[in-house]
């Protein structure tokens, strides 16, 4: 056996397990590790139950981040602006815990679970969803399902330009293109059809073409300033990294430290996050999201107008007729 087939043989044997090694960790550590750290949630109420109710919540360290309000409106605004995830309300009728499953039914369910623990044995407790599902996807899974299809269709888009040998203006062109008719698209379905989100129609295009742009752009970006192997590079960073990492199933505050925040600065992550603002929140929340999104987008489309510009001298090179020899 010559050695040129025994390299590649050995290379494919190591590459493989550390591949699979790599998605195993992006995709199941961070699952494995979900718990809450650092939750925002607030309490309402008189001085001495909102006491004893943040040193209850504050008995399991690192867990939650408690804001205190001055009564049950101000806590239901703070929950409707998604500053917290939740609120804790003491009054003379007992206890009433504010949830919002729109920001995430694991978030929801955990707070209920984590406020029941902590109430005095046989104590009512009222639960009200501030922003609640919609009956078409009452658990929020089809929603965190379409993390990753988005990712791809990002992924995709950006690599078909790439390969057509779509350049500069043209290149970005069809990106955005192809963005706007995948946003209009997957509104029809995710709202028109299966009911799952139940904000305005057309904001929801727009976050979700904006969603599928991010990720294009950054992907025809990066083949534009490094060739083929920018596609796996983006591909890389999107699909392995930024779709486990989004919180999109659960919340980016039950994801281990450092991957819930960085999920955030990655498309999947804040157009996950832009979504659920748009289509439960009326746009509250959308701002950080929304911006992160832009700046991609933008920088991806920067660079496909940059490589195309690099490519436009040598293109625009004059061919010179071969001589005619002359008999």
């Amino acid at each position: 056996m010559s050695a040129v087939p025994a390299r590649r043989m050995i290379a494919v044997m190591v590459l493989v397990p550390v591949v699979v090694a790599l998605a195993l960790w992006a995709f199941a550590w961070p699952a494995a590790r979900t718990a809450p750290r650092d939750l925002p949630i607030g309490v309402a109420g008189p001085a001495a139950a909102v006491t004893q109710m943040k040193q209850g919540l504050e008995q399991r360290e690192g867990a939650f981040e408690v804001h205190r309000y001055d009564d049950e409106a101000a806590a239901r605004a703070a929950v409707e602006d998604r500053v917290v995830y939740g609120a804790v309300v003491a009054g003379p009728e007992g206890t009433k815990l504010l949830t919002a499953s729109g920001a995430g039914p694991v978030v929801a369910q955990l707070l209920k679970e984590a406020v029941t623990a902590q109430a005095p044995a046989g104590a009512q407790m009222q639960v009200t969803d501030v922003a609640p599902l919609p009956s078409g996807d009452p658990r929020g899974t089809a929603l965190a399902a379409s993390a990753l299809p988005l990712a791809l269709a990002g992924v995709a888009a950006g690599a078909l330009v790439t390969m057509a040998g779509l350049h500069g203006a043209r290149a970005a062109a069809t990106l955005l293109g192809a963005s706007v008719l995948v946003g209009i698209t997957a509104t029809a379905i995710t709202h028109s059809w299966l009911g799952v989100l139940q904000g305005d129609w057309w904001t929801e295009a727009a976050a979700l073409s904006l969603t599928v742009a991010a990720p294009g752009a950054t992907v025809a970006g990066f083949a534009a300033l490094l060739g083929t192997p920018g596609i796996g590079l983006g591909a890389l960073l999107m699909v392995l990294l930024g779709n486990p990492f989004s919180g999109a199933a659960s919340a980016p505050e039950l994801l281990p430290e450092p991957v819930g925040a960085l999920g955030q600065w990655l498309p999947p992550g804040a157009g996950a996050t832009l979504l659920r603002s748009v289509a439960y929140f009326d746009g509250r929340g959308a701002a950080a999201p929304l911006l992160t999104l832009s700046v991609w987008a933008a920088l991806g489309l920067v660079a496909v107008l940059a490589g195309g510009r690099r490519r436009t001298p040598a293109l625009a090179e004059p061919r010179h007729p071969s001589p005619v020899p002359v008999a």
